[in-house]
């Protein structure tokens, strides 16, 4: 199975995109300063792009794309459920814990959250901590800070 890549240049820097002809499998982060797509994307990767660029420009609030999640299935229902997570609106690690079904998994909720490979899309930033703290974040803190921001707007 192919895999496409692609970039996408978002006022928190840049993202890298993967996915196959039918799925997105990552939207990561990316330190890469030069941004060079492969030509003939999918279209699932193009709708990728649009759908972000509509985001980052406040016209979007729920992604509609076929997504590939690899993970445990402990992993997957994490991710299922950050999906649910509101724009605009933030959940704790124990809320996600308590939504599906096993509220002492706080810490493994934390873990499945950092192991999320498919940012934006699934919102790992809308959780904070039970104190309503902003703690842990893959993209860094201060991208955390500004997604939220713009998100409330």
């Amino acid at each position: 199975m192919k895999i496409y890549k692609t970039f996408y240049d978002s006022k928190v820097g840049i993202f890298e995109i993967e996915g196959t002809e039918k799925a997105i499998t990552k939207v990561n982060f990316s330190d890469k300063k030069k941004i060079k797509s492969e030509p003939n994307l999918p279209p699932i990767l193009k709708k990728c792009l649009k759908q972000l660029d509509e985001y980052f420009k406040g016209k979007r609030q729920n992604f509609s794309l076929e997504l590939h999640l690899e993970g445990t299935d402990f992993q997957k229902k994490v991710w299922e459920q950050l999906q649910r997570i509101p724009y605009g609106e933030t959940a704790s690690y124990k809320d996600v814990a308590v939504a599906i079904g096993n509220e002492k998994a706080v810490r493994a909720v934390g873990g499945a959250n950092g192991m999320n490979n498919i940012a934006i899309i699934i919102p790992c930033h809308r959780v904070i901590g039970a104190d309503g703290n902003l703690v842990g974040f893959g993209g860094g803190l201060w991208r955390k800070v500004w997604l939220l921001n713009h998100e409330k707007q």
